[in-house]
């Protein structure tokens, strides 16, 4: 295992994170919007077919239908939320790396990675469910034709005068089992691919930027194999009416194995993936490039 960057920093980490975060949004938001359509899309009809018939069919109509604004459409919430949610999310992660060194200059074991990116999962749930609630409504109402919401504010505001708080954080559950295992899988990837990409003798910080964006395109597609089933089981629960199911996430998954079969829950695979190597790719290249700027300006922080 190549030496980690000593010593850990996670106030570092918490501004060269969110950085990462906004990168990632810019990239990746197009086809967060086509895999969120492909995940709620009604059942059709006997006879008729459904609404998207893949991923491309769902850009194509999302294209012609409303222009490149459609597949950007829900990304003022994410870009509210994602600096802060990154920057949370990375700070997290230092933190649990921080917490599990006994001194500054012990190399954590892959188990331990693991562990503080669970951790990181845990942060980030409390900025990241309220604004995937508000993301899924705005990004499936255009395909339904209604408008019940002019922008995210907008629907901020009538969830919590709906439903209260509560209204908000719908499907906080779902969020942290996705995100706490997912985050688990990304920063652990992340690190090992790093270690295994660096010559020996040299350090991690070294690496060059087709190097970054292999690791950070890679982890990504491991965080998303182990984080779409309840992503799916997520998008249906935050976007469907009030009292739809009453017992969470045991309704959402009881009803698609029943009336889809299990591979519903890998609804929106191919936009997943098609997303998930540039998006993080562009995030771990944007944190690092944060990182080496605020260890010049501020070497002691």
């Amino acid at each position: 295992m190549a030496k980690q960057p000593q010593p850990i920093s996670p106030l570092k980490n918490f501004f060269a994170g969110g950085f990462g975060g906004v990168c990632l949004v810019f990239v990746g938001h197009p086809l967060d919007t086509i895999k969120v359509r492909l995940q709620t899309q009604p059942k059709p009809q006997p006879g008729q077919p459904p609404l998207y018939s893949g991923t491309f069919d769902c850009f194509r109509k999302t294209l012609v239908g409303e222009g490149v604004r459609g597949l950007y459409r829900g990304m003022a919430a994410p870009i509210v939320g994602v600096t802060p949610m990154f920057a949370v999310c990375f700070f997290g992660f230092g933190l649990g790396k921080r917490l599990q060194q006994r001194k500054p200059d012990d190399v954590l074991t892959y188990p331990q990675l693991f562990a503080a990116g669970m951790l990181s999962g845990v942060f980030t749930t409390v900025i990241m469910a309220p604004g995937e609630r508000i993301k899924c409504l705005l990004q499936i109402q255009a395909a339904t034709g209604e408008t019940k919401y002019s922008g995210s504010l907008d629907c901020a505001k009538q969830l919590y005068r709906e439903a209260g708080i509560r209204g908000v954080y719908k499907g906080t559950v779902l969020t942290l089992m996705r995100d706490v295992p997912a985050s688990g899988m990304y920063f652990m990837t992340y690190e090992w691919l790093k270690n295994i990409l660096t010559p020996e003798g040299k350090s991690v910080s070294d690496l060059s930027v087709p190097k970054i964006l292999f690791a950070g395109g890679l982890a990504g597609i491991f965080n998303w194999a182990v984080a779409i089933p309840p992503d799916v089981l997520k998008s249906r629960f935050q976007t469907a009416p009030a009292g739809k199911y009453p017992n969470g996430f045991r309704d959402v998954l009881r009803e698609l194995i029943r009336e889809e079969g299990v591979a519903s829950l890998y609804k929106g695979f191919t936009a997943v993936m098609i997303r998930a190597f540039p998006a993080n790719a562009a995030c771990f290249l944007g944190f690092e490039v944060a990182m080496k700027f605020l260890n010049w300006v501020a070497p002691g922080l």
